[in-house]
């Protein structure tokens, strides 16, 4: 008897797939770059992966299917992804044998990417679950912009007529296993639920009940954001193939002169630690990135992956999920960590600076709304100037001299704008200590 488990990474909207094909063996689709959790439940099971499947060229991460399909597991992946990792290629009507009366079948499904395949899991060429990928996903689907604007409406096209005729024929209680859901920068705006039906999608989903395509064209395009930098860059790392870890690597430990040195010579110095402490001082020139589950996206987003990278923690934060993190969204030159932290920077009497974290009552006159743009239309403090903050390194000349106060939704990205501003050469900014609804509840306004 087959089984499907799901493992969820909560910031990067990402969900892959261990399928126990029942006779000791196993299927991975969408691995992550080190599926080590995915692989000790397969331990744990007695199962051999004997299979791993790659939906499309992935651009939020870096796949994991190179790492397994280099311990023995058959790498199943489309064609047109023209991998020069060794594969077998498969094209929509194609069929994998997973076992005797089990069968894997591709369904081409271009539109996210122009390479997209979709899975249908068969058993006794009964259809029991759908690896959509980044096709159909919970209440919409993917977006179609990641190979340029120039492409979008085509690919668009494309994917509605994928949909229609090959995805919404299948049965309606089929269940749906997408790859992209919450919190994934693939999708347009959608549920928070992570899995699905046929039934449910074709009943519910607001892109799919458009009454045509040039409607569903419209629809989709109109509902998206912007999207991490690191996008551009990981298809390419991907097809080519990206370096294996047979282990995760650990952070070295780098003493007060090290990291002095690294700095001087183009690291650029992350740190990690909860924002009242970094509020509280920290290296001058320092990017604030707290550690938590959406660290890789801003990192992505906002960091040169070429340049090293020296990382300021506390004691008890997990080196281990940092070190995953980045590796997960390609960054690979880590220099290492501070040791000891500001406690051995500050033993050395170096200089140290803060950037101050105030009370929604204590708001400068300027306030500079960093969050996305579908966050800022739904609510926002009237008179905010908006500049999401992937842009905001573009939009620094162009912010009111004087005081600025960043906001976000609760502190985070404000105060990692804040740290961009301050290394710039901005003086007088501060990063609110909660977002619009602290506002409200702290002022009695109305939010706009």
């Amino acid at each position: 008897m087959i089984e499907i488990l799901p493992f969820i990474d909560e910031g990067l909207g990402h969900s892959s797939y261990l399928v126990d094909l029942g006779d000791g063996r196993a299927l991975m689709v969408d691995p992550p770059r080190l599926p080590d959790r995915h692989r000790a439940e397969a331990l744990r099971r007695g199962l051999t992966v004997a299979f791993t499947a790659d939906t499309h060229s992935h651009a939020d991460y870096v796949s994991g299917s190179p790492e397994l399909a280099a311990t023995g597991a058959t790498f199943l992946a489309s064609k047109g992804a023209a991998l020069e990792v060794a594969n077998r290629g498969l094209s929509g009507g194609d069929e994998v044998e997973l076992r005797p009366g089990l069968v894997l079948r591709a369904i081409a499904t271009p539109g996210h990417t122009p390479d997209h395949l979709a899975y249908v899991l068969c058993e006794e060429n009964v259809p029991v679950g759908l690896f959509s990928g980044g096709s159909l996903m919970v209440g919409t689907v993917g977006r179609t912009d990641l190979c340029g604007t120039e492409q979008q409406d085509e690919l668009a096209r494309r994917l509605y007529r994928a949909l229609r005729e090959k995805i919404l024929s299948l049965p309606d209680d089929l269940p749906v296993y997408p790859t992209h859901g919450a919190g994934s920068f693939c999708s347009a705006p959608g549920a928070s639920e992570r899995t699905t039906t046929i039934g449910r999608e074709r009943a519910t989903n607001a892109i799919l009940g458009a009454p045509d395509e040039a409607s569903f064209v419209k629809k989709l395009i109109a509902g998206f954001g912007s999207f991490p930098a690191y996008f551009s860059r990981l298809p390419e790392v991907n097809r080519r193939g990206p370096r294996l870890y047979r282990t995760l690597p650990t952070l070295a430990r780098r003493n007060v002169d090290q990291v002095q040195q690294l700095a001087s010579g183009g690291a650029i110095i992350i740190d990690v630690r909860p924002i009242d402490e970094f509020a509280r001082g920290h290296i001058p020139g320092a990017l604030s990135i707290e550690l938590r589950p959406v660290f890789g996206s801003w990192l992505g987003w906002l960091v040169d992956a070429d340049r090293p990278l020296v990382f300021v923690l506390d004691g008890d934060q997990d080196r281990a999920d940092l070190v995953r993190q980045c590796l997960s969204v390609g960054y690979e030159e880590l220099a290492g960590e501070l040791g000891g932290g500001m406690t051995s920077w500050r033993a050395g009497g170096l200089p140290e600076t803060q950037i101050e974290l105030v009370r929604a009552d204590e708001l400068t006159p300027t306030i500079v709304d960093v969050r996305q743009r579908s966050e800022y239309i739904s609510s926002h403090v009237p008179g905010a100037l908006h500049v999401e903050l992937g842009d905001l390194a573009y939009e620094v000349d162009a912010l009111p001299s004087g005081s600025l106060t960043l906001m976000c939704g609760h502190g985070e990205r404000a105060m990692t704008g804040a740290s961009m501003l301050a290394a710039l050469g901005r003086t007088n900014v501060s990063a609110l200590d909660g977002g619009p609804t602290d506002w409200a509840r702290a002022t009695g306004h109305m939010l706009e």
